[in-house]
C-alpha cells in the first residue's frame, strides 16, 4: 500500500539523533538536566523574552500560565472560539468559565471589536474577567496591537496562546513575546517538535518561578517532601529538551520549506474559481505552519469535503479547519459573542499537507492527486 502523506509529520533526522544520543550518554535521562536549561535559554533568546519554562505540553503551559496570572474558580476568561480544545480545556482546569469570542474572516483570529463588546457587557454586569487568551491560528499571529490595547484599558492580563505560531511575528515582535506570558507547543505535528512538550514564555520572573514551582509538584525547598500547595508533574524531560534544541537550530529552514509549500498551493489554485488560500497575502509574518484553502462551493462546483474524500482515497491526509468551540457539545452551555465567521471558516475551510518533511516524491504525488480531482470535478 502507498505510504500515507500526512498534513504535518515530524521533521527529524541525523542532527536530532546526535543531540538525543548525547543527552542519553550524559546520564541525564530523568526529567530536568542541562539540556532543559539550555533549551529554555535558547528559546527565550530566540523569542526575545527573559524567562522560559520547559513543560510537558502546551496544554500544561496554558494551565500554569492561567494560574500564574491569577485565574481562579468562578472567574471568566475570554478566548478565541476558533481554536483546538486544549485552549478551552486549560481554562476549565482552573475552575474558570471560558467565554468564546468569534474571529476575523481573513485570519480566523480573535476579532478585537467583538472582544471589546464582550468586555463591555461583562464589566457592566460586574463579572470578574481575569484573563484574555487570544490564539494565533495556524501560525498567523493575532492583532496584538489592538488586543493588548483593549486589555490594558480594562486592566486584564493577556496570556497568548502561540502554540501554533513559533517563528511568526506581529509588527516586528516575535510570536510568543506578547502579553503577560505566552505559550508554545512542541507536539509532534507542530512547526518544531520535542515529540510532546511546550514552553511558557514571559518577562515576569515571579510568574516563571511560580510556574516552575507548580510544575515540580509544588515541592518546598527542604530535605524532606513538604507541600503547602497542590502541584503538578508538568516538567519536560532532558531527552526531549535535547531533541528540541536540535529542532530549534533548524527552525528557520523548516519555516522556509513550509512557506514554499504555501506558495506551491497558491500558484496551483490561482486560476481555480472559488478557491483562495486562507490567511491572506502577508506570509512574511506567518510561520506557514499549516496551509488551508477556503472553498466557495457555489463557484467552484465542489466542496472541501469533496476534495478531502478524493485525497483520502489516495491515502493523503487533509482536515477541516477547527470546529469552533462554541459549537462543541462539551461547551454547549458556554457563553459566546459571535459574528458567524468561525462557522463559515469551519464550513468552507480545508487544511492540506504542509509539513517541512514532505519530499519531492510526496509533493509530486500530492499535486497529481489535486490535478486529477480538478480534472473530474
Amino acid at each position: 500500500m502507498t505510504d500515507r502523506i500526512y498534513m504535518s509529520s515530524p521533521d527529524v533526522g541525523q542532527l536530532e539523533e546526535q543531540y538525543v544520543v548525547a543527552a542519553m550518554r550524559s546520564g541525564w535521562i530523568a526529567p530536568l538536566g542541562p539540556d532543559v536549561d539550555a533549551f529554555e535559554r535558547e528559546l527565550a533568546a530566540r523569542v526575545g523574552v527573559k524567562h522560559s519554562v520547559a513543560l510537558s505540553s502546551g496544554t500544561s503551559a496554558l494551565h500554569l500560565g492561567l494560574l500564574g496570572i491569577g485565574v481562579r474558580p468562578g472567574d471568566v476568561v475570554l478566548t478565541s472560539t476558533m481554536t483546538f480544545a486544549a485552549t478551552a480545556n486549560a481554562i476549565v482546569y482552573t475552575g474558570a468559565e471560558p467565554y468564546f469570542v468569534d474571529c476575523e474572516l481573513e485570519t480566523g483570529n480573535m476579532d478585537p471589536g467583538l472582544l471589546r463588546e464582550a468586555l463591555t457587557e461583562l464589566t457592566a454586569k460586574g463579572e470578574k474577567v481575569s484573563a484574555i487568551v487570544p490564539v494565533d491560528l495556524l501560525g498567523k499571529a493575532v492583532n496584538y496591537t489592538e488586543i493588548c490595547s483593549i486589555a490594558d484599558e480594562y486592566g486584564i492580563p493577556v496570556l497568548s496562546d502561540a502554540a501554533e505560531s513559533l517563528g511568526a511575528s506581529h509588527r516586528g515582535g516575535a510570536a510568543g513575546s506578547f502579553g503577560r506570558a505566552s505559550v508554545v507547543s512542541f507536539n509532534g505535528n507542530k512547526i518544531m517538535t520535542t515529540s510532546g512538550g511546550g514552553m511558557l514564555l514571559t518577562n515576569d520572573e515571579k510568574l516563571a518561578n511560580y510556574s516552575r514551582y507548580l510544575a515540580t509538584q509544588a515541592r518546598q525547598p527542604v530535605a524532606h517532601y513538604e507541600h503547602v500547595d497542590i502541584g503538578y508533574n508538568y516538567r519536560m524531560s532532558n531527552l526531549l529538551a535535547a531533541l528540541g534544541r536540535a529542532q530549534l537550530s533548524r527552525l528557520d529552514e523548516m519555516i522556509a520549506r513550509r512557506r514554499a509549500m504555501r506558495e506551491l498551493y497558491r500558484d496551483f489554485f490561482t486560476d481555480v474559481p472559488g478557491v483562495e488560500i486562507f490567511g491572506g497575502l502577508a506570509d512574511e509574518d506567518d510561520n506557514c505552519w499549516l496551509t488551508s484553502i477556503i472553498v466557495d462551493r457555489t463557484i467552484a462546483g465542489w466542496s472541501g469535503p469533496d476534495l478531502s474524500a478524493a485525497l483520502s482515497a489516495d491515502n493523503i491526509e487533509s482536515r477541516p479547519l477547527w470546529k469552533p468551540m462554541h459549537l462543541q457539545p462539551v461547551f454547549a452551555s458556554a457563553r459566546s459573542v459571535t459574528n458567524g465567521q468561525a462557522e463559515r471558516l469551519f464550513d468552507a475551510g480545508l487544511t492540506l499537507p504542509s509539513g517541512s518533511a514532505l519530499g519531492i516524491v510526496e509533493i509530486d504525488r500530492l499535486m497529481t492527486s489535486l490535478q486529477a480531482f480538478l480534472a473530474t470535478s
